[in-house]
């Protein structure tokens, strides 16, 4: 399905399972797409839960919009997707920089945050370090496409010894990078540079919170899922072994129980 925000960007989406049944939001990470929940879908469609998955603007099937797209527009898109499906208030959950968006989500339009689901994420704003870097990568994407980049990073994506047990997910997590739109790409890491911390807006949270981490996630790594759930009231920690950077991939099953079990107690 698709709509067609505000500012006239069209994004696809999926809205599956009962009508009435509890609205989860699935964000995904870069440079990926809303296929990456297909296995947390599944599961909580057949638990009754109606879940909304979305290709953020400029990745998967939705519009390329180019330049710089903060953390801010994708969060202003996902409350009018909701708008747009008649929910007004709904479980975000995301990964990595989709992580950043539930919070960025959390922030902007608490009011409609039933709980939150941050995997494999972090709170912490960008660093003067870490801002050179994500603009001098979109540069990178835009002069080179995907594919070299895709080949560099994903046994950090995916655990090195699970790019090798697991070559299915390899192999998918690679096909979603390398489809990617290196313009989509390039305009969310230049909007992420400018992320600021959600690290205060996240203590003063007054709904349940769920932290997920794979074991051995190079990129956030479990002591900073450890600090987060530290820092945020009503939350838990699960750390789902052998699993890198995407354990909802790599370790479904255990990743699907934890969602499922917290979605049960809300």
């Amino acid at each position: 399905m698709e709509f067609v925000t505000g500012q006239g960007t069209s994004l696809a989406y999926d809205d599956r399972g009962p009508s009435d049944g509890l609205p989860v939001v699935l964000v995904h990470g870069h440079p990926f797409n809303r296929t990456m929940w297909n296995p947390q879908a599944e599961a909580l469609v057949r638990a009754g839960h109606r879940v909304i998955a979305a290709d953020l603007r400029g990745y998967g099937d939705s519009e390329v919009v180019p330049g710089r797209t903060l953390l801010a527009d994708f969060a202003d898109d996902t409350a009018e997707l909701l708008d747009h499906v008649g929910v007004g208030r709904a479980v975000v959950g995301g990964l990595s920089m989709g992580g950043q968006i539930a919070m960025e989500f959390h922030r902007l339009h608490g009011a409609r945050v039933a709980a939150l689901v941050l995997a494999d994420t972090s709170p912490v704003a960008e660093t003067e370090d870490g801002k050179v870097f994500r603009n001098r990568l979109a540069d990178r994407l835009l002069a080179e496409g995907m594919d070299g980049y895709a080949a560099e990073v994903i046994d950090r994506m995916v655990a090195p010894y699970n790019v090798t047990a697991l070559p299915d997910v390899a192999a998918q997590v690679l096909g979603m990078m390398r489809a990617t739109s290196p313009e989509g790409a390039a305009a969310a890491l230049r909007g992420r540079a400018e992320r600021p911390d959600y690290r205060e807006s996240l203590a003063g949270a007054r709904v349940p919170v769920l932290i997920v981490v794979g074991a051995d996630d190079t990129y956030t790594p479990v002591p900073d899922a450890e600090a987060m759930h530290r820092l945020v009231p009503h939350s838990e920690l699960v750390v789902v072994g052998r699993a890198g950077h995407m354990p909802n991939l790599e370790r479904p099953e255990e990743f699907n129980a934890a969602l499922l079990e917290f979605l049960a107690r809300l």
